[in-house]
């Protein structure tokens, strides 16, 4: 279609006439003055803001990031990301939801995990943890994404699947080697091929990829979540800044990607352009799956108006990071907002990135 031609034409542009420019960056200029201020004052090192409205697109970096192209950690944004690289899968009908994980894993047994299906892995009822037992010794002895892979075979669901909803890592995780598994490649080169490929994400990897360390903005650890070592002073050789954790690719949290590339995947759901997963599939992706009473979710997105900022409609889809990081898509208003800060979510209540989405919201209803 014509406008989507034209979307795509807008995300590729990173620049604009300086009329049109200035013209952007008053409507969504109460967001990007929460940037500012909060870079000024040093409560973040570094931010960028990244909105498309209908047919227009406004980018701005903040701090210490160095352009609209930096690149940060994304944490749990990494979840939809790599539950797309994988979806490609289903449309060939080589699983389905319903299909048990022992069906691809067959030692994943007893205890109940026979019950458990794919489709709970990615809606978060599997009754599988969030983090294992054990995380902080994994990271700290730099296990492999296998060692992790293994510690959630073994652990048992804390509840029947389908009963309840639990945040789970380990399910994406579980998922992701399922995608592995059926494909015979490893999730990092999936992810490239299946999302950023196709998609002209050119600044963004799957662990570091062909980056450096250096390429990439660093996360502040005060106030970070307890998993990443956060008050740990022996954890940096494994915490959210290590070379170990920044080119592992874990499919729960390890994702490198621009604002601007975080706005091209959620504009292929948005407008179900069919570049990764056919159309049917971006809307099974992004509705919701849960039962009433449940959080719901879609298949690695948060979906629902409390998946993106007040007055946000119930279309909308997205995901959040501790990292810092923070997007949504609301095909009511034609609204993707990617706020990505190295501020991490713990560090600060209200968190800069709400504010500034909040009047990204705001602003595009009016």
């Amino acid at each position: 279609m014509k406008r989507r031609t034209f979307l795509a034409t807008v995300l590729a542009a990173t620049t604009a006439s300086p009329l049109l420019a200035a013209v952007r960056k008053q409507r969504w200029g109460k967001a990007a003055d929460v940037l500012e201020k909060s870079t000024a004052n040093k409560q973040i090192d570094a931010a960028v803001l990244h909105v498309v409205h209908k047919q227009q697109a406004f980018t701005q970096a903040f701090g210490t990031a160095a352009s609209g192209d930096a690149m940060f950690l994304l944490g749990s944004i990494s979840k939809p990301i790599n539950v797309a690289a994988v979806m490609p899968l289903f449309d060939q009908g080589k699983f389905r939801l319903e299909d048990r994980v022992q069906k691809y894993l067959p030692q994943f047994k007893g205890d109940g995990r026979e019950q458990v299906t794919i489709g709970h892995l990615l809606t978060h009822v599997s009754g599988l943890p969030d983090q294992l037992e054990n995380n902080n010794d994994l990271r700290r002895s730099k296990a492999s994404l296998d060692a992790f892979v293994e510690g959630a075979i073994r652990t048992p669901p804390q509840f029947k699947p389908g009963t309840r909803y639990q945040y789970s890592s380990m399910g994406i995780l579980l998922a992701a080697r399922i995608g592995e598994i059926i494909s015979g490649t490893d999730i990092k080169t999936l992810v490239h091929q299946q999302v950023f490929k196709p998609l002209g994400m050119k600044h963004s990897a799957q662990g570091l990829g062909r980056f450096k360390l250096s390429d990439l903005v660093p996360c502040q650890m005060e106030g970070a979540a307890p998993e990443s070592g956060s008050g740990d002073p022996q954890a940096k050789e494994w915490n959210w800044n290590s070379p170990y954790w920044r080119n592992l690719g874990a499919p729960w949290g390890g994702t490198h990607c621009s604002a601007a590339d975080v706005g091209r995947f959620l504009a292929e759901f948005m407008y179900r352009r069919g570049q990764v997963v056919k159309p049917e599939t971006a809307r099974l992706m992004t509705r919701n799956h849960n039962p009433a009473g449940f959080k719901a979710r879609g298949l690695g997105f948060d979906v629902g108006a409390e998946a993106g900022s007040p007055g946000c409609s119930e279309e909308t889809f997205g995901h959040t990071g501790s990292t810092g990081t923070l997007c949504w898509a609301d095909p009511a208003t034609e609204t993707i907002c990617v706020v990505l800060t190295s501020l991490p979510r713990r560090a600060a209540n209200p968190h800069p990135r709400a504010i500034a989405a909040e009047y990204v919201a705001a602003a595009a209803r009016q």
